[in-house]
This record gives C-alpha cells, structure tokens and sequence, in this order.
C-alpha cells in the first residue's frame, strides 16, 4: 500500500526520532512515497549541498508523486475554500490535493494543517 510522507515526518526521520526510523524501516518493504511539493521543501531546508545528497540518498526508494493539473486544480479550490478560515497555505494544498486524487493516505504529524480537508485520508 502507498502511503504520503509529509514533510514533518521525513524531517523528524533524518533528525532521528527512533518511532518514525522504526516505523519507515519496516515500510519500506511497501511503497512509500512524497509529493514533489515535500522534496522541494526538504531542498530547500537543507543547508548545503552534503545535506541534499543526504536526502537524495535517504529517500532514493520514495515514490515522488509530481504535481499534476489534477492535483493543481483540486489544490486551488482548496486554497479557495480553506486558505482564510483554516490559514491552509500553498505547500499543504498542494500535498493534501495529492493525497486526495492518488486516494493514498498521508502520514503527518501537522494534523491540525488537514484534519478539516474531506475526503483526506490521515495518518
């Protein structure tokens, strides 16, 4: 079974909290994967160019999931619908649309950043 990573979570991996090591260790033997959305941030996050090879490294076998007109449109309505009375931001839209149009769950610690999205599946 695919699941998404959010960002907080693959953080918190490389930070080494041992429940969420433990855990991904045993799933990798399925499919894990991130939104494109997640890779660009840990890019960005990362302080130099030994860090991204790190994380290029450490998540070779991820599924990156690319942000599709699906994914865009479904993102931008909920922008539209949650932006100003949940301060649902860009990033969050764009990896709860992906979660939503692959119908995969998504593993957060943030819940609080979707647990007002329907149809989102959490972790």
């Amino acid at each position: 079974m695919l699941y998404l990573c959010d960002t907080c979570i693959l953080i918190d991996y490389l930070r080494g909290n041992e429940v969420i090591r433990q855990k991904l260790s045993i799933d990798r033997k399925q499919c894990l994967g991130m939104s494109a959305v997640t890779y660009m941030e840990l890019m960005v996050g990362a302080l130099n160019k030994q860090e991204i090879s790190i994380i290029k490294k450490t998540f070779a076998d991820f599924k990156i999931i690319e942000i599709s007109d699906a994914v865009s449109s479904l993102a931008r309505s909920l922008v539209e619908k949650y932006s100003k009375s949940h301060g649902l931001l860009i990033p969050d839209a764009l990896i709860a649309a992906t979660a939503i149009e692959y119908d995969t769950p998504l593993w957060t610690a943030n819940k609080k950043d979707f647990r007002f999205i329907p149809d989102i599946q959490i972790m």
